[in-house]
């Protein structure tokens, strides 16, 4: 069987949790590469990917890519660009985490430079394969909603202490801030499931003192479609909202919660452990329905292995990559709406 090494730069939460274990669990990819110079990553990455080579810089990995095939960018927010950019001029396949960059001319600049380039480009929008993300997903597929009105969707937490990283005290030019982190999962989703945007509204806050970025989003859209898209993302919230609030014309979804996958790759899980990977237990599971006449419904099988398996599709059988990096660069061009209209306090 082919086997396409992979580099992965950045080994802090991003690249240590939720990439190596998934490019490892893949029986088509191997993490050839960390780029990382802290020496307590260096020592991690090499117990936890036995034979890895570790080098400092990723212009280091740029200058010899021999062996590598693909370039994963997991780095801080402001370098996803450039250094996409130097991973595609070096003739490597890229999967840039998300937020794909801080700005949308970036972003298209990116998307242009693969288009000439000649290499796959993706972003790793991991929550598309999220189970209840999934589930809504066949709910409006299959009909049981009806025609969808309202979609409610929600990241948040109860974090009323400040850590002081650069996700909390950054700028824009940082990304930083919850409606770049959160709110690119939540406006993916938004437009995965429901298609382009008419109108943007947004309330941005800084609630806790201390923080430069904002904490605490409301973003509302009304889609081409029809369909209102309301999206919160808090890091101040002492009662947490459904994670899913669907309304159609015939029913009704709701479900409270997050998929385990991440708590699971946190604890130091791989997908291929031989364990049930993703499986949301019955008790969690959301309802669906009408006042008095809600049942629960099975939540499907969280899948982020299914990322990687199309990456290595892509790059050895000719598939589609699991993500368009344009689709991307369309919700980063609403991330910009929002930031800049924004109610802010």
């Amino acid at each position: 069987m082919a086997e396409l090494g992979v580099a992965v730069i950045g080994y802090g939460l991003a690249g240590s949790v939720f990439h190596a274990p998934l490019i490892a669990a893949d029986p088509r990819l191997r993490v050839a590469v960390v780029v990382t110079s802290s020496p307590e990553r260096s020592e991690q990455a090499r117990a936890e990917h036995p034979g890895v080579r570790v080098v400092p810089t990723a212009q280091e990995l740029f200058a010899e890519p021999a062996g590598i095939d693909l370039a994963v960018i997991a780095t801080p927010n402001r370098t996803h660009a450039p250094l996409a950019l130097e991973a595609l001029a070096a003739g490597l396949a890229v999967v840039v985490d998300k937020p794909f960059a801080v700005t949308s001319a970036q972003g298209q600049e990116v998307v242009d430079a693969a288009g000439r380039a000649g290499p796959a480009l993706t972003v790793f929008q991991n929550r598309r394969w999220d189970g209840d993300f999934r589930t809504v997903r066949r709910l409006i597929e299959d009909g049981s909603l009806g025609e969808v009105r309202r979609f409610e969707s929600r990241f948040e937490r109860w974090r009323p202490a400040v850590k002081g990283g650069w996700r909390e005290v950054g700028d824009a030019a940082d990304g930083a801030g919850l409606l770049y982190d959160l709110g690119s999962h939540l406006v993916d989703q938004a437009l995965t499931l429901f298609g382009p945007v008419a109108r943007v509204y947004c309330e941005l806050d800084r609630r806790r003192p201390g923080v430069q970025a904002d904490d605490d989003v409301f973003l509302a859209l009304t889609h081409a479609s029809g369909v209102r898209s309301h999206l919160w993302m808090s890091a101040v919230a002492p009662q947490l909202g459904p994670r899913f609030r669907v309304l159609g014309s015939e029913n009704g979804y709701v479900t409270y919660g997050l998929d385990p996958q991440e708590n699971a790759l946190r604890e130091g899980r791989r997908p291929d452990d031989g364990k049930p990977w993703g499986a949301v237990e019955p008790e969690h599971w959301g309802v669906l329905g009408t006042p008095g006449e809600t049942h629960p419904t099975p939540t499907e099988p969280g899948d982020y292995p299914a990322f990687y398996a199309a990456v290595a599709a892509a790059l050895l059988d000719g598939a589609p990559v699991p993500v368009d990096p344009r689709d991307a660069v369309q919700a980063l061009r609403i991330l910009e709406q929002a930031r800049e209209f924004a109610v802010d306090r």
